[in-house]
C-alpha cells in the first residue's frame, strides 16, 4: 500500500518527505520493524517511541508516525495523538476488516471473559463460525493463540481481525477493556454489540479516580456506527449508562433471571447468572434464535480460572478465580458462602504490584468480612515489595488473618485447614501460568499448586 493512502486517511498537520514509498507492514515496536514498514513513534508512560525510532529505520522501516519531526532521512508524518493514528492507518491497512466481520464486546469490570466464552459458545451453535479476543486466549480460524493482554494494540487488533477473516471466520466475540478505551486501541473497531456487565473499583493507577474510569466505559457506546447495547441495570453504573441510551437492551438479575428458564446453566454464582443473561441477550439482538442460544449456553461447563473447580476427590471444594478486584471478589466469595452453606469457606488472595493500591485493604476487609479463615499472600509482586502490598492488603482486614507470603505454602496452608464440605477460594491469578516478578516471571498456575497439594494428601 502507497504510504500517500495511509495519509490521506491520517489527514496529518504535516508531512516531510515522499509520500509515494510503499508500505508493506505498520509497526510500533521498533524491533518489531520489518524493511518497508511503517513505524508509530508513540510516547508512553515509562519510554517515548520517538527514542526508537532510529533503531526501527534500522530494522528497515520506510516511513514513521511522528508528533514531532525527528533528524532520520525517511519521510515522516507529524500527527497529534501517534498513538490514535495507529488505529486509524490499521484499519485502512487491513482493509476495514470490522465493516465485514460482526463484532460482538464486551466490557466491564468483572464477567467479560465468562460472557465472551458463553457468547462465542452460542455463535458457534449458530454456525456463525466465530473467532475470539479475551483475557484467556485468543480463536483465529480455529486456531488457539496466547495472548498478552485482554485487548491488543489497535494494530495487532486489526490485524488479528482481518486474520479471523482470512481463516473463515466471520464474527468475533472480543473483550473490550478500559485500558484499550483509554489509550485509543478501540478506535475504528465497528461493534454490532455491546455488553456492559458492571463497574468495580479496577485500574484507577490509570484513570484516577471512578469516573474517568466510567467514562472510559462509557464513550465505547458512544462510537460510530452505534452498537447496540445490551446493559445490567442491576449495577448502579449501568443504570447511569442505560438513561443516556435509549435504545439499549436492559437487563438484571432480578428482573430477568427467568429468560434462562429451561436453560441448563452448568456455571455457579447469580454473576454467572448475570453474564449468561448478557451473552442471551446479545446473541439475541445479533439475530440467533433460541434453540442456538440454548444449545451454546449449555455447552459450557466451565471457563478457565474463572469459579473453576479443581477436585481430586476431596471431600471439600477448591476454586480458584480470577477475582482481583473488590467487586469480583465480593462476587465470588458469596458464591463460596452459598456453597458452604453451613460449612467454612476460607480464602487465599494477594494483590498485583505497581496495579491500583487503593484496592488492596478494601479488599482485605472484604475478604474477612465473607471468609471465615483469611490467608494473604503474594499475587504478581512485580516491581514492588510483596511483603508490602501484603502489610496494605491487612490494614483492611477486620479480623484474623493469617499471612504467607510464599503463595503455594499459603495455598497448601489453605488445604490443610479445609474439613469437610468446607470451600477453599483462591483468588487473584485465576488461568495465569506465570507469577511476575521485577525481572523475571516464574511458572505458577494455581490450579497446579492446589493439585499438587490435594494428591499429596
Amino acid at each position: 500500500m502507497k504510504l500517500e493512502r495511509l495519509v490521506a486517511a491520517l489527514d496529518p498537520v504535516d508531512v516531510h518527505g515522499n509520500a509515494a514509498v510503499e508500505i508493506r507492514d505498520l509497526a510500533y515496536d521498533a524491533r518489531a520493524a520489518t524493511p518497508g514498514s511503517l513505524f508509530f513513534a508513540v510516547p508512553g508512560m515509562r519510554v517515548d517511541g520517538h527514542d526508537f525510532a532510529p533503531d526501527a529505520v534500522a530494522n528497515g522501516a520506510a516511513a514513521l508516525v511522528v508528533e514531532r519531526t525527528l533528524d532520520l532521512h525517511v519521510p515522516q508524518i507529524l500527527v497529534r495523538d501517534s498513538r490514535a493514528s495507529m488505529a486509524v492507518a490499521a484499519d485502512e491497512f487491513f482493509e476495514h476488516p470490522t465493516q465485514e466481520l460482526e463484532v460482538a464486546g464486551v466490557t466491564g469490570t468483572s464477567g467479560k471473559t465468562t460472557t465472551t466464552f458463553l457468547l462465542f459458545a452460542i455463535l458457534a451453535a449458530a454456525g456463525r463460525r466465530p473467532g475470539l479476543i479475551g483475557t484467556v486466549e485468543a480463536r483465529i480460524g480455529g486456531e488457539r493463540r496466547a495472548v498478552q493482554r485482554t485487548t491488543p494494540e489497535a494494530i495487532d487488533l486489526q490485524r488479528l481481525f482481518r486474520e479471523m477473516l482470512d481463516g473463515g471466520d466471520r464474527s468475533c466475540v472480543m473483550e473490550a477493556s478500559s485500558h484499550a478505551s483509554e489509550l485509543r486501541r478501540l478506535d475504528r473497531t465497528r461493534f454490532r454489540t455491546l455488553v456492559f456487565t458492571n463497574l468495580s473499583q479496577d485500574h484507577l493507577d490509570l484513570h484516577g479516580d471512578m469516573e474517568s474510569y466510567f467514562q472510559a466505559k462509557r464513550r465505547l457506546f458512544f462510537t460510530e456506527p452505534q452498537p447496540i447495547a445490551i446493559v445490567n441495570v442491576g449495577d448502579e453504573y449501568g443504570r447511569r449508562l442505560a438513561e443516556e441510551l435509549p435504545d439499549a437492551v436492559t437487563f438484571s438479575y432480578d428482573g430477568d433471571a427467568g429468560k434462562l428458564d429451561g436453560i441448563d446453566l452448568k456455571l455457579r454464582g447469580r454473576f454467572n447468572v448475570e453474564n449468561a443473561l448478557a451473552a442471551l441477550l446479545s446473541a439475541r439482538a445479533l439475530g440467533v434464535d433460541d434453540e442456538a442460544i440454548t444449545r451454546g449456553i449449555e455447552s459450557v461447563r466451565g471457563v478457565p480460572g474463572r469459579f473453576e473447580a479443581v477436585d481430586e476427590g476431596q471431600p471439600f471444594q477448591v476454586i480458584v478465580d480470577y477475582a482481583h478486584k473488590p467487586g469480583a471478589l465480593e462476587n465470588v466469595l458469596r458464591a463460596a458462602r452459598d456453597l458452604a452453606g453451613d460449612h467454612k469457606v476460607i480464602c487465599v488472595l494477594g494483590a498485583g504490584g505497581d496495579r491500583d493500591r487503593g484496592k488492596r485493604p478494601v479488599m482485605g476487609r472484604i475478604a474477612t468480612e465473607l471468609a471465615d479463615v483469611t490467608i494473604v499472600t503474594s499475587d504478581n509482586p512485580r516491581s514492588e515489595d510483596p511483603e508490602q502490598i501484603i502489610t496494605e492488603i491487612v490494614v483492611g482486614t477486620v479480623g484474623h488473618v493469617e499471612v504467607e507470603i510464599d503463595r503455594a505454602t499459603a495455598i497448601a496452608r489453605a488445604i490443610e485447614l479445609a474439613g469437610d464440605g468446607d470451600v477453599v477460594l483462591i483468588a487473584g491469578k485465576g488461568a495465569e501460568q506465570g507469577q511476575e516478578y521485577a525481572d523475571r516471571t516464574i511458572p505458577f498456575d494455581d490450579r497446579e499448586a492446589a493439585r499438587d497439594v490435594l494428591a499429596a494428601r
